[in-house]
Protein backbone atom coordinates (compact mmCIF):
# COMPACT_ATOMS: atom_id res chain seq x y z
CA UNK A 1 0.00 0.00 0.00
CA UNK A 2 1.13 3.47 -0.88
CA UNK A 3 1.70 5.61 1.94
CA UNK A 4 1.22 9.42 1.44
CA UNK A 5 3.24 11.52 3.88
CA UNK A 6 1.56 14.42 5.46
CA UNK A 7 1.54 17.74 3.79
CA UNK A 8 4.01 19.33 6.48
CA UNK A 9 2.18 23.30 7.21
CA UNK A 10 4.23 26.41 6.21
CA UNK A 11 5.87 28.80 8.56
CA UNK A 12 3.82 32.20 8.45
CA UNK A 13 2.95 33.75 5.52
CA UNK A 14 2.59 37.38 5.93
CA UNK A 15 1.60 38.23 1.48
CA UNK A 16 0.47 36.18 -1.05
CA UNK A 17 3.83 35.07 -3.26
CA UNK A 18 3.57 37.18 -7.07
CA UNK A 19 4.20 34.92 -9.75
CA UNK A 20 4.88 35.38 -13.25
CA UNK A 21 3.66 32.15 -14.59
CA UNK A 22 5.45 31.18 -17.88
CA UNK A 23 2.19 29.18 -19.83
CA UNK A 24 3.39 29.52 -23.25
CA UNK A 25 0.72 26.99 -24.07
CA UNK A 26 -2.56 27.63 -22.06
CA UNK A 27 -6.42 27.88 -23.50
CA UNK A 28 -9.43 26.70 -21.05
CA UNK A 29 -10.84 26.19 -24.85
CA UNK A 30 -8.51 23.01 -25.42
CA UNK A 31 -7.42 19.95 -24.43
CA UNK A 32 -4.21 18.53 -23.22
CA UNK A 33 -0.87 20.58 -22.55
CA UNK A 34 -2.77 23.99 -23.00
CA UNK A 35 -5.55 22.57 -21.25
CA UNK A 36 -3.57 21.66 -18.00
CA UNK A 37 -1.77 25.13 -18.67
CA UNK A 38 -4.96 26.88 -18.03
CA UNK A 39 -5.87 25.12 -14.93
CA UNK A 40 -2.50 25.27 -13.24
CA UNK A 41 -2.39 28.93 -13.49
CA UNK A 42 -6.13 29.71 -12.52
CA UNK A 43 -5.64 27.46 -9.45
CA UNK A 44 -2.45 29.15 -8.55
CA UNK A 45 -4.43 32.66 -9.13
CA UNK A 46 -6.63 31.58 -6.19
CA UNK A 47 -3.76 31.16 -4.17
CA UNK A 48 -0.74 33.72 -5.02
CA UNK A 49 -0.63 37.36 -7.09
CA UNK A 50 -0.36 35.67 -10.69
CA UNK A 51 0.36 37.38 -14.44
CA UNK A 52 0.34 34.81 -16.85
CA UNK A 53 2.21 35.12 -20.48
CA UNK A 54 1.01 33.24 -23.17
CA UNK A 55 1.34 32.85 -26.62
CA UNK A 56 -0.63 35.44 -28.72
CA UNK A 57 -3.18 32.44 -30.13
CA UNK A 58 -4.51 32.07 -26.72
CA UNK A 59 -5.45 35.66 -25.94
CA UNK A 60 -9.16 34.88 -27.21
CA UNK A 61 -9.83 32.81 -25.32
CA UNK A 62 -8.39 34.24 -22.09
CA UNK A 63 -10.60 37.37 -22.80
CA UNK A 64 -13.69 35.47 -23.32
CA UNK A 65 -12.81 33.52 -19.95
CA UNK A 66 -12.83 37.10 -18.39
CA UNK A 67 -9.19 37.81 -17.77
CA UNK A 68 -7.98 41.62 -18.14
CA UNK A 69 -5.68 41.92 -20.53
CA UNK A 70 -1.77 43.43 -19.24
CA UNK A 71 -3.77 43.07 -15.53
CA UNK A 72 -4.07 39.53 -15.39
CA UNK A 73 -1.81 38.17 -18.61
CA UNK A 74 -0.14 39.29 -21.36
CA UNK A 75 -0.39 37.44 -24.72
CA UNK A 76 3.18 37.35 -26.33
CA UNK A 77 3.20 37.85 -30.22
CA UNK A 78 6.20 35.13 -31.54
CA UNK A 79 3.99 33.76 -34.71
CA UNK A 80 7.17 34.72 -36.63
CA UNK A 81 8.45 31.66 -35.99
CA UNK A 82 5.95 29.64 -33.54
CA UNK A 83 3.37 29.43 -37.02
CA UNK A 84 5.95 28.20 -39.51
CA UNK A 85 7.48 25.43 -36.97
CA UNK A 86 3.72 24.34 -36.27
CA UNK A 87 3.02 23.84 -40.00
CA UNK A 88 6.33 21.85 -40.26
CA UNK A 89 5.59 19.64 -38.00
CA UNK A 90 2.51 19.22 -39.54
CA UNK A 91 3.90 18.19 -42.72
CA UNK A 92 6.46 16.35 -41.30
CA UNK A 93 3.84 13.91 -39.58
CA UNK A 94 2.01 13.76 -42.27
CA UNK A 95 -1.19 13.65 -40.13
CA UNK A 96 -1.71 15.99 -37.17
CA UNK A 97 -3.87 12.90 -35.07
CA UNK A 98 0.01 10.98 -35.14
CA UNK A 99 3.47 11.48 -35.20
CA UNK A 100 3.44 13.32 -32.01
CA UNK A 101 7.38 13.55 -31.25
CA UNK A 102 7.82 14.82 -34.83
CA UNK A 103 5.37 17.99 -34.00
CA UNK A 104 6.60 18.41 -30.46
CA UNK A 105 10.28 18.68 -31.89
CA UNK A 106 9.60 21.35 -34.34
CA UNK A 107 7.66 23.24 -32.25
CA UNK A 108 10.11 23.48 -29.43
CA UNK A 109 12.37 24.85 -32.34
CA UNK A 110 10.47 28.04 -32.04
CA UNK A 111 10.05 28.01 -28.42
CA UNK A 112 13.16 30.02 -27.21
CA UNK A 113 12.06 32.82 -29.79
CA UNK A 114 8.73 33.30 -27.16
CA UNK A 115 11.15 33.69 -23.84
CA UNK A 116 13.20 35.75 -25.56
CA UNK A 117 10.07 38.35 -26.15
CA UNK A 118 9.47 36.87 -23.13
CA UNK A 119 12.46 39.12 -21.40
CA UNK A 120 12.30 41.72 -23.78
CA UNK A 121 9.56 42.75 -22.15
CA UNK A 122 9.44 41.66 -18.61
CA UNK A 123 13.12 41.66 -17.70
CA UNK A 124 13.45 44.99 -16.20
CA UNK A 125 10.02 44.27 -13.96
CA UNK A 126 12.18 40.53 -12.71
CA UNK A 127 15.67 42.96 -12.21
CA UNK A 128 13.21 45.23 -10.05
CA UNK A 129 12.26 42.54 -7.79
CA UNK A 130 8.20 42.62 -9.12
CA UNK A 131 8.15 39.36 -9.02
CA UNK A 132 8.99 36.29 -6.36
CA UNK A 133 8.95 33.61 -8.09
CA UNK A 134 9.33 33.29 -12.26
CA UNK A 135 7.35 29.55 -12.63
CA UNK A 136 7.64 27.79 -16.16
CA UNK A 137 4.75 25.97 -16.52
CA UNK A 138 4.65 24.86 -20.09
CA UNK A 139 5.84 23.34 -21.91
CA UNK A 140 5.77 20.59 -20.04
CA UNK A 141 8.27 18.55 -22.22
CA UNK A 142 11.48 17.93 -20.18
CA UNK A 143 13.19 18.86 -24.12
CA UNK A 144 12.66 21.91 -24.03
CA UNK A 145 14.96 24.03 -22.85
CA UNK A 146 14.99 27.51 -21.02
CA UNK A 147 17.05 30.65 -21.83
CA UNK A 148 15.11 32.46 -19.39
CA UNK A 149 16.29 30.27 -16.30
CA UNK A 150 19.68 31.96 -16.21
CA UNK A 151 18.83 35.18 -16.49
CA UNK A 152 15.76 35.03 -13.86
CA UNK A 153 18.22 33.92 -11.18
CA UNK A 154 21.19 35.96 -12.16
CA UNK A 155 18.49 38.94 -11.34
CA UNK A 156 18.43 37.54 -7.55
CA UNK A 157 14.45 35.24 -8.39
CA UNK A 158 13.62 32.11 -7.84
CA UNK A 159 13.01 30.09 -10.70
CA UNK A 160 10.40 27.12 -10.64
CA UNK A 161 10.33 24.53 -13.63
CA UNK A 162 7.48 21.88 -14.37
CA UNK A 163 5.88 19.86 -14.05
CA UNK A 164 7.70 18.31 -16.77
CA UNK A 165 6.49 15.59 -18.47
CA UNK A 166 7.75 12.75 -21.24
CA UNK A 167 10.61 10.81 -23.06
CA UNK A 168 8.49 8.01 -21.89
CA UNK A 169 10.49 5.22 -24.64
CA UNK A 170 8.28 3.09 -26.81
CA UNK A 171 7.97 -0.24 -24.74
CA UNK A 172 9.18 -3.49 -26.56
CA UNK A 173 7.08 -5.55 -29.05
CA UNK A 174 5.24 -2.39 -30.38
CA UNK A 175 7.34 -1.35 -33.29
CA UNK A 176 4.29 -1.53 -35.73
CA UNK A 177 2.31 0.48 -33.48
CA UNK A 178 5.26 3.06 -33.57
CA UNK A 179 5.31 2.97 -37.20
CA UNK A 180 1.89 3.93 -37.77
CA UNK A 181 1.89 6.51 -35.05
CA UNK A 182 5.11 7.80 -37.71
CA UNK A 183 7.09 8.22 -34.22
CA UNK A 184 10.22 7.24 -35.61
CA UNK A 185 12.24 10.35 -34.37
CA UNK A 186 11.35 8.59 -30.41
CA UNK A 187 14.15 6.01 -31.27
CA UNK A 188 16.84 9.59 -31.26
CA UNK A 189 15.29 10.63 -27.94
CA UNK A 190 18.54 10.41 -25.44
CA UNK A 191 19.99 12.84 -28.03
CA UNK A 192 18.36 15.59 -26.34
CA UNK A 193 20.65 15.59 -23.36
CA UNK A 194 23.13 17.01 -25.67
CA UNK A 195 21.09 20.45 -26.00
CA UNK A 196 23.17 23.02 -24.93
CA UNK A 197 21.38 25.20 -22.05
CA UNK A 198 19.97 21.97 -21.00
CA UNK A 199 22.13 22.20 -17.69
CA UNK A 200 21.25 25.89 -16.86
CA UNK A 201 17.32 24.48 -17.34
CA UNK A 202 17.87 21.88 -14.76
CA UNK A 203 19.41 24.36 -11.99
CA UNK A 204 15.86 25.79 -11.39
CA UNK A 205 15.53 26.19 -7.69
CA UNK A 206 12.66 24.09 -7.87
CA UNK A 207 11.62 20.95 -10.53
CA UNK A 208 8.74 19.83 -10.83
CA UNK A 209 9.02 16.26 -12.47
CA UNK A 210 5.24 14.51 -13.67
CA UNK A 211 6.03 11.04 -13.59
CA UNK A 212 9.12 8.26 -11.67
CA UNK A 213 10.10 7.49 -15.46
CA UNK A 214 10.98 11.69 -16.37
CA UNK A 215 12.86 11.84 -12.97
CA UNK A 216 15.53 8.91 -13.46
CA UNK A 217 16.30 10.42 -16.83
CA UNK A 218 17.46 13.59 -14.59
CA UNK A 219 21.07 13.56 -13.93
CA UNK A 220 21.65 12.62 -9.83
CA UNK A 221 22.97 16.10 -8.70
CA UNK A 222 19.51 17.22 -9.99
CA UNK A 223 17.63 15.32 -7.17
CA UNK A 224 17.72 17.38 -4.48
CA UNK A 225 15.83 20.13 -5.69
CA UNK A 226 13.37 17.34 -8.12
CA UNK A 227 9.45 17.31 -6.65
CA UNK A 228 7.04 14.46 -7.98
CA UNK A 229 4.06 15.59 -8.86
CA UNK A 230 1.76 14.46 -11.67
CA UNK A 231 0.64 16.97 -14.19
CA UNK A 232 -3.13 16.70 -14.49
CA UNK A 233 -5.60 17.33 -11.87
CA UNK A 234 -9.47 17.49 -12.17
CA UNK A 235 -12.21 19.50 -11.59
CA UNK A 236 -14.49 18.57 -9.07
CA UNK A 237 -17.53 21.07 -10.74
CA UNK A 238 -17.06 18.96 -14.40
CA UNK A 239 -17.42 15.43 -12.78
CA UNK A 240 -20.06 15.70 -10.22
CA UNK A 241 -21.42 12.06 -11.32
CA UNK A 242 -20.90 9.02 -9.48
CA UNK A 243 -20.75 5.64 -11.20
CA UNK A 244 -23.59 3.79 -9.61
CA UNK A 245 -22.22 -0.22 -9.26
CA UNK A 246 -25.80 -1.14 -8.08
CA UNK A 247 -26.58 -3.55 -11.36
CA UNK A 248 -23.38 -4.55 -11.60
CA UNK A 249 -23.22 -5.57 -7.75
CA UNK A 250 -26.57 -7.85 -8.45
CA UNK A 251 -25.37 -9.63 -11.03
CA UNK A 252 -25.84 -7.74 -14.65
CA UNK A 253 -22.94 -7.16 -17.26
CA UNK A 254 -20.14 -6.00 -16.67
CA UNK A 255 -19.72 -1.86 -18.27
CA UNK A 256 -16.43 -1.01 -19.46
CA UNK A 257 -15.40 2.34 -20.91
CA UNK A 258 -12.46 3.48 -23.15
CA UNK A 259 -11.95 7.46 -23.81
CA UNK A 260 -9.18 8.34 -25.62
CA UNK A 261 -8.17 9.06 -29.35
CA UNK A 262 -8.19 6.30 -31.53
CA UNK A 263 -4.69 5.83 -32.26
CA UNK A 264 -2.83 2.73 -32.02
CA UNK A 265 -1.02 3.32 -29.13
CA UNK A 266 -4.08 3.97 -26.89
CA UNK A 267 -4.72 0.12 -27.82
CA UNK A 268 -9.25 0.28 -27.86
CA UNK A 269 -7.81 -2.58 -30.74
CA UNK A 270 -6.18 -4.90 -27.44
CA UNK A 271 -9.41 -4.17 -25.36
CA UNK A 272 -11.98 -5.40 -27.67
CA UNK A 273 -9.64 -8.35 -28.23
CA UNK A 274 -9.46 -9.13 -24.84
CA UNK A 275 -12.60 -8.72 -23.91
CA UNK A 276 -14.17 -10.88 -27.15
CA UNK A 277 -14.78 -14.12 -24.74
CA UNK A 278 -16.85 -11.99 -22.40
CA UNK A 279 -18.70 -10.07 -25.08
CA UNK A 280 -19.45 -12.98 -26.97
CA UNK A 281 -21.13 -14.35 -23.95
CA UNK A 282 -22.96 -11.53 -23.17
CA UNK A 283 -21.03 -10.59 -19.82
CA UNK A 284 -19.92 -7.73 -20.94
CA UNK A 285 -20.20 -4.41 -22.65
CA UNK A 286 -17.76 -1.20 -24.09
CA UNK A 287 -18.23 2.13 -24.72
CA UNK A 288 -15.72 3.82 -26.79
CA UNK A 289 -15.48 7.23 -26.69
CA UNK A 290 -13.35 9.34 -29.03
CA UNK A 291 -12.13 9.28 -32.80
CA UNK A 292 -9.05 9.07 -35.02
CA UNK A 293 -7.84 6.94 -37.69
CA UNK A 294 -8.58 3.56 -36.07
CA UNK A 295 -12.16 3.90 -36.32
CA UNK A 296 -13.43 2.31 -39.46
CA UNK A 297 -11.02 -0.90 -38.66
CA UNK A 298 -12.51 -0.57 -35.13
CA UNK A 299 -15.86 -0.74 -36.31
CA UNK A 300 -15.03 -4.10 -38.08
CA UNK A 301 -14.06 -5.54 -35.08
CA UNK A 302 -16.37 -4.64 -32.95
CA UNK A 303 -19.21 -5.44 -35.58
CA UNK A 304 -19.54 -9.16 -34.46
CA UNK A 305 -20.34 -8.10 -31.10
CA UNK A 306 -23.43 -5.80 -32.14
CA UNK A 307 -25.07 -3.87 -29.28
CA UNK A 308 -22.03 -4.84 -26.85
CA UNK A 309 -19.43 -2.46 -28.36
CA UNK A 310 -20.94 1.11 -28.83
CA UNK A 311 -18.37 3.35 -30.93
CA UNK A 312 -19.67 7.16 -29.82
CA UNK A 313 -17.17 9.04 -31.59
CA UNK A 314 -16.05 12.33 -30.72
CA UNK A 315 -18.34 13.73 -27.73
CA UNK A 316 -18.81 16.97 -25.60
CA UNK A 317 -17.35 16.70 -22.29
CA UNK A 318 -20.88 16.56 -20.52
CA UNK A 319 -22.20 13.81 -22.93
CA UNK A 320 -18.58 11.95 -22.33
CA UNK A 321 -19.32 12.12 -18.28
CA UNK A 322 -23.10 11.07 -18.63
CA UNK A 323 -21.48 7.57 -21.26
CA UNK A 324 -18.40 7.44 -18.62
CA UNK A 325 -20.24 6.90 -15.26
CA UNK A 326 -22.84 4.56 -16.52
CA UNK A 327 -19.95 2.23 -16.50
CA UNK A 328 -17.92 0.20 -13.71
CA UNK A 329 -14.82 0.27 -15.05
CA UNK A 330 -12.36 2.51 -17.22
CA UNK A 331 -10.29 -0.19 -19.63
CA UNK A 332 -7.63 1.76 -20.79
CA UNK A 333 -4.59 -0.53 -22.46
CA UNK A 334 -2.68 2.86 -23.63
CA UNK A 335 1.12 1.78 -23.67
CA UNK A 336 2.82 5.01 -24.10
CA UNK A 337 0.54 7.42 -22.28
CA UNK A 338 2.87 10.37 -20.66
CA UNK A 339 0.17 11.91 -17.72
CA UNK A 340 -3.46 9.91 -18.73
CA UNK A 341 -5.26 12.43 -17.28
CA UNK A 342 -8.71 10.73 -18.90
CA UNK A 343 -8.04 7.95 -15.42
CA UNK A 344 -7.75 10.24 -13.51
CA UNK A 345 -11.31 11.70 -14.92
CA UNK A 346 -12.78 8.30 -14.59
CA UNK A 347 -11.24 7.63 -10.99
CA UNK A 348 -13.05 10.87 -9.88
CA UNK A 349 -16.90 9.49 -11.78
CA UNK A 350 -16.03 6.05 -8.99
CA UNK A 351 -15.02 4.01 -11.90
CA UNK A 352 -12.27 1.13 -11.60
CA UNK A 353 -9.85 2.34 -13.79
CA UNK A 354 -7.87 -1.32 -15.60
CA UNK A 355 -4.19 0.04 -17.01
CA UNK A 356 -1.11 -0.36 -18.12
CA UNK A 357 1.13 -0.81 -15.71
CA UNK A 358 3.65 1.61 -17.67
CA UNK A 359 4.67 5.52 -17.39
CA UNK A 360 1.42 7.75 -16.38
CA UNK A 361 -1.61 5.50 -15.84
CA UNK A 362 0.57 3.10 -13.72
CA UNK A 363 1.32 5.98 -11.22
CA UNK A 364 -2.01 7.06 -11.05
CA UNK A 365 -3.13 3.93 -9.77
CA UNK A 366 -2.62 1.59 -7.02
CA UNK A 367 -3.38 -1.32 -5.72
CA UNK A 368 -6.20 0.06 -3.86
CA UNK A 369 -7.81 1.82 -6.75
CA UNK A 370 -7.67 -0.20 -9.14
CA UNK A 371 -6.03 -2.85 -11.73
CA UNK A 372 -2.66 -2.40 -13.33
CA UNK A 373 -1.47 -5.08 -16.06
CA UNK A 374 1.82 -5.82 -16.64
CA UNK A 375 3.65 -3.73 -19.59
CA UNK A 376 5.06 -6.88 -22.17
CA UNK A 377 4.88 -7.10 -25.78
CA UNK A 378 1.34 -6.97 -27.85
CA UNK A 379 0.13 -10.30 -26.81
CA UNK A 380 0.94 -10.25 -23.05
CA UNK A 381 -0.94 -7.33 -22.95
CA UNK A 382 -4.07 -8.59 -24.27
CA UNK A 383 -3.62 -11.60 -22.62
CA UNK A 384 -2.76 -9.35 -19.22
CA UNK A 385 -6.62 -7.12 -20.10
CA UNK A 386 -8.15 -10.20 -20.51
CA UNK A 387 -7.03 -11.86 -17.24
CA UNK A 388 -8.09 -8.23 -15.33
CA UNK A 389 -11.51 -8.40 -16.91
CA UNK A 390 -12.41 -11.70 -15.97
CA UNK A 391 -11.25 -10.74 -12.34
CA UNK A 392 -13.63 -7.84 -12.25
CA UNK A 393 -16.19 -10.51 -13.16
CA UNK A 394 -15.23 -12.65 -10.11
CA UNK A 395 -15.04 -10.17 -7.73
CA UNK A 396 -17.56 -7.47 -8.16
CA UNK A 397 -17.24 -6.06 -4.37
CA UNK A 398 -13.71 -5.42 -5.02
CA UNK A 399 -14.49 -3.15 -8.53
CA UNK A 400 -16.78 -1.22 -6.65
CA UNK A 401 -14.43 -1.07 -3.85
CA UNK A 402 -11.94 0.03 -5.78
CA UNK A 403 -14.14 2.84 -7.77
CA UNK A 404 -14.77 4.18 -4.41
CA UNK A 405 -11.28 4.56 -3.38
CA UNK A 406 -10.21 6.14 -6.49
CA UNK A 407 -12.48 8.86 -6.07
CA UNK A 408 -11.30 9.24 -2.66
CA UNK A 409 -7.76 9.58 -4.39
CA UNK A 410 -8.60 12.02 -6.53
CA UNK A 411 -10.21 14.09 -4.46
CA UNK A 412 -7.47 14.00 -1.84
CA UNK A 413 -4.72 14.21 -3.99
CA UNK A 414 -5.98 15.75 -7.13
CA UNK A 415 -7.91 18.42 -7.80
CA UNK A 416 -7.00 21.71 -9.24
CA UNK A 417 -6.97 23.31 -5.56
CA UNK A 418 -4.68 20.27 -4.30
CA UNK A 419 -2.17 21.30 -6.66
CA UNK A 420 -2.40 24.67 -6.11
CA UNK A 421 -1.89 23.87 -2.47
CA UNK A 422 1.53 21.56 -3.03
CA UNK A 423 2.68 24.33 -5.27
CA UNK A 424 2.32 26.81 -2.72
CA UNK A 425 4.02 24.67 -0.51
CA UNK A 426 7.13 23.93 -3.15
CA UNK A 427 7.03 28.15 -3.40
CA UNK A 428 7.47 28.26 0.61
CA UNK A 429 10.12 26.28 0.33
CA UNK A 430 12.27 27.91 -2.12
CA UNK A 431 11.12 31.56 -0.21
CA UNK A 432 12.75 30.13 3.20
CA UNK A 433 8.65 29.95 4.33
CA UNK A 434 9.34 26.20 4.49
CA UNK A 435 12.32 24.23 6.44
CA UNK A 436 11.79 20.58 4.64
CA UNK A 437 11.26 20.24 0.78
CA UNK A 438 7.87 18.83 -0.23
CA UNK A 439 6.64 15.63 -0.91
CA UNK A 440 3.29 14.49 -1.55
CA UNK A 441 2.72 11.15 -2.64
CA UNK A 442 5.70 8.73 -1.25
CA UNK A 443 7.26 6.48 -2.93
CA UNK A 444 5.48 4.76 -6.22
Amino acid sequence: MTQTPPIQPPLPRTTRPRVLILAEAANPEWVSVPLVGWSIARALAQVADVHVVTQIRNREAFLRAGLVEDTDFTAIDSEAIARPMYHLGRKLAGDDRVGWTIQQAAQAVGYPYFEYLVWKTFGPRIRRKEFDIVHRVTPLSPVQQSPIAARVQRAGVPFVLGPINGGVPWPKGFESEMRREREWLSRLRAAYRLLPGRSGTLKADALLVGSRDTMRDIPARHQGRMIYMPENAIDPARFWRQADHSAFLAGGTLRACFIGRLVPYKGADMLIEAASPLLAASQMEIDIIGDGPMMDSLKAQAAPFGSAVRLHGWQKHEEVQDIAARSNILAFPSIREFGGGVVLEAMALGLCPVVVNYAGPGELVTNDTGLRVPIGPREAVIAGFQDALTRCLDDREAVAAMGNAARERVDRLFTWQRKAEQIMAVYDWILGRRKIKPEFFGKS
